[in-house]
Order: C-alpha cells, then structure tokens, then sequence
C-alpha cells in the first residue's frame, strides 16, 4: 500500500493524525483532500493536494476529486484516513475511490502513536 489519501479538514486535532500517518516511511505517494485553507495552512511536505469545495454537493466534490486523481494511483489498494473532515466530504472520498477501481484499508495511529491499518490489526 503505497498510496495515502488522507482528508484534512475539520475536526480539532485531527491534523495531528493525518501528520503522523503522513510520516510512516511507507508511503511511495500522499494525496490529501482538502479545501483552500487546509492548502495554505497544512503542510506536510511530501503530499500533493486535492482541492475540494467542501461546501458543494457530495456529486461535486466526487467529481473534484475523480478529475484531480484520475491517471496518478497505479495501485491496487490505498491506504484511507478519514479522522478529519465532514460526512459529505467522506462520502465524497469514499466515492471517488470506488469509482476510479480501488480498493482500500482504512488507517489510523493508537495510543501508543503507531500508524496501524484497522482491518489487519483486529484479526
């Protein structure tokens, strides 16, 4: 899994999250789904950014970020982290990636600060 695709929006403290994750050795590609200001005031350094209007219709922002990542993830799965941003832009995130063929693991850290994947972790 070489690919992220986190989302960074609202949610108090979730920026911390998605920076953690964004540090894990692992990634060969970074693409964060955010707005204008997530752009100016995140910056992570090895990400690119998929600007959305988060205010939008869902089908808009689907639409946003299909176009933005269409042709740049040749994987099979991605790695998905949705601790920051709203419902709409989840389901938004969730449909893009179902729609350009990918499968995907859900991501997160634990208490002691390790990036784990939730699917593998709980079997």
């Amino acid at each position: 899994m070489p690919t992220l695709i986190a989302c960074v929006s609202t949610g108090k403290g979730t920026w911390t999250e998605v920076n953690k994750i964004i540090a894990s050795p692992q990634w060969d590609k970074v693409f964060l789904i955010t707005n204008k200001f997530g752009q100016e005031n995140f910056n992570p350094g090895k990400a690119q950014f998929v600007l959305i209007d988060n205010f939008a219709e869902i089908i808009l922002m689907v639409e946003q970020i299909k176009k933005q990542l269409n042709g740049k993830i040749f994987d099979f799965e991605v790695a998905l982290n949705l601790a920051s941003g709203s419902g709409n832009e989840h389901m938004a995130v969730l449909e893009s990636v179902l729609e350009l063929g990918l499968n995907f693991r859900l991501v997160t850290i634990n208490k002691e600060g390790k990036m784990i994947s939730l699917g593998l972790e709980r079997n």
